[in-house]
């Protein structure tokens, strides 16, 4: 099972953005040296209580040339909000830099207020979306292409470098309602999962009908499944369970008041919406959490956590988020990633 951490590179109360910055690129030197698969890279505008993330392609840059074997991504990056030419070009380039070790995570977000900002409506991200994507993938063959779309046009165009990996980078979609599984599956696409707005039985049936729709397209194996979740490992039961506790509680608070504002937003689909999940999320327990939504524990119950993740959802792969909240002490951040990379990854190799 591949084992890669989630980064905001994320911003807090008494840290100056160059602390952020510097944080985030001794986790990025500490996952290199003690062996965990890959980084992958969030997007995240207008937020600067939050995270510096703003331009996760230009720090992917940099984690390429300071390590030699970590596999870096995004998850992910928000292809409506910039021009598909332009991504091309740029995911190429960190690709040739990496020298193959680059993924392409993409999405298009499930929270508005960056598309307000860059004046863009949210009403439009699907259909841009798809578009962006079909442009990208035709620029990669490297051939002069043109496209006529409803919001793209490419009028014969050639773009340099294509990708160092041939076809392309290998892609992975985040998938959060019902449909896109299915759609997915049927497109033969690696996916992003998460149980922020699902429960593990909701979940379960949606990576069912993917591997489902996945086989009766035709394509080989069964897909590709990875999961996203909180993850925090203590030396002691109590650790893993006090130290993180108001960093998570303020995680899903926050996501519970991300949730709530969008409500009403045009082009929300109702499952990423309401349909009471921001009041389901702020009002968690952290019994709750523990069972439903985080894997936090020793070494021991981490092992048996994600065997039982590993069976119940088919899982191909944990991008785990070591520090959800933000919250958490570098020290801790980093002692947890060592137990994680020491004593739980090789009882899945």
């Amino acid at each position: 099972m591949f084992f890669g951490a989630f980064m905001e590179f994320g911003n807090r109360v008494g840290v100056s953005e160059a602390q952020a910055f510097q944080e985030g690129f001794r986790m990025v030197d500490a996952a290199e040296e003690q062996g965990l698969d890959g980084v992958w890279l969030a997007e995240l505008h207008f937020n600067p209580t939050r995270s510096v993330m703003s331009s996760p392609i230009v720090i992917a840059s940099s984690i390429a040339t300071r390590t030699k074997r970590l596999r870096v991504g995004m998850a992910v990056y928000v292809l409506p909000l910039s021009n598909p030419l332009r991504i091309a070009e740029e995911v190429a380039t960190v690709d040739h830099i990496s020298e193959g070790r680059f993924e392409f995570g993409i999405g298009r977000s499930g929270f508005a207020r960056s598309y307000d900002v860059f004046s863009i409506p949210y009403s439009e991200s699907q259909e841009r979306f798809a578009e962006s994507l079909n442009i990208i993938l035709q620029a990669w063959e490297g051939n002069e292409f043109s496209y006529e779309g409803k919001y793209y046009n490419v009028d014969k165009a050639t773009i340099s470098p294509v990708p160092f990996q041939q076809p392309h980078p290998p892609l992975r979609i985040a998938a959060n309602s019902a449909d896109t599984f299915v759609r997915l599956g049927e497109a033969g696409h690696p996916i992003f999962v998460g149980l922020r707005g699902m429960d593990i039985p909701e979940l379960r049936q949606n990576v069912d009908a993917y591997r489902k729709s996945w086989r009766k397209a035709g394509h080989p194996g069964d897909g590709d499944v990875s999961l996203r979740i909180p993850v925090y490992a203590g030396e002691t039961e109590g650790q893993a369970m006090d130290e993180p506790f108001e960093s998570i509680s303020g995680y899903f608070g926050r996501m519970g008041s991300l949730y709530r504002e969008q409500a009403g937003k045009s082009g929300l689909e109702a499952t990423e919406l309401a349909d009471g999940r921001a009041e389901r999320l702020a009002g968690l327990s952290y019994e709750d959490m523990l069972k439903t939504k985080i894997a936090f524990g020793t070494a021991e119950h981490l092992v048996d956590r994600f065997n039982e993740l590993k069976e119940e959802l088919g899982l191909d792969g944990v991008v785990a988020e070591l520090n959800p909240g933000g919250l958490i002490p570098e020290e801790r951040v980093l002692r947890s990633l060592k137990i994680v990379t020491e004593k739980v990854m090789p009882a899945f190799k």
